[in-house]
């Protein structure tokens, strides 16, 4: 079965325990993998992929931490409770990401790697580590470590 019959199935899963949130975040999921369908040309009988769930998963809550941010920026902390509970949900479904220590390890030998010794080409040896990590970790992230090995 895959991810995206896998989601589908969670709707009567989520209807049958009367969770609310839950059928509200995988109907959305369901309209977005529809949505993303379209724009490629399929129709909307068809399957996205594992990883066009993933990537529609991916940006579904990257919305919600955006608005999470903007809400508790604007002073409204019970709206971004929300967006909390559904990207709980969402993150459900994304495979889990690796921590700093790990990219750290893959960090300094991508360095070593491409000879990069100064703070100048970080740019480069940030794209080539998210190349090598594509899906298995946050960009935000990658970033961050890039920036700790030229302090």
């Amino acid at each position: 079965m895959t991810l995206h019959e896998q989601i589908k199935s969670e709707v009567k899963v989520a209807m049958m325990a009367k969770d609310a949130v839950r059928l509200s975040v995988v109907r959305n999921m369901i309209s977005s993998f529809t949505n993303q369908l379209v724009a490629t040309g399929k129709t909307p009988q068809d399957l996205l992929d594992d990883a066009g769930v993933l990537k529609v998963i991916k940006r579904l809550a990257n919305q919600r931490k955006d608005s999470m941010e903007q809400f508790i920026a604007g002073g409204r902390p019970e709206l971004a409770e929300g967006e909390r509970a559904e990207l709980a949900i969402l993150e459900i479904y994304l495979p889990t990401l690796m921590s700093r220590e790990e990219i750290k390890v893959v960090a300094l030998a991508k360095k070593e790697a491409l000879g990069v010794t100064d703070k100048a080409k970080a740019g480069q040896l940030t794209g080539a580590i998210m190349k090598d990590l594509a899906g298995k970790a946050d960009g935000g992230d990658v970033k961050a470590v890039v920036d700790e090995l030229f302090i």
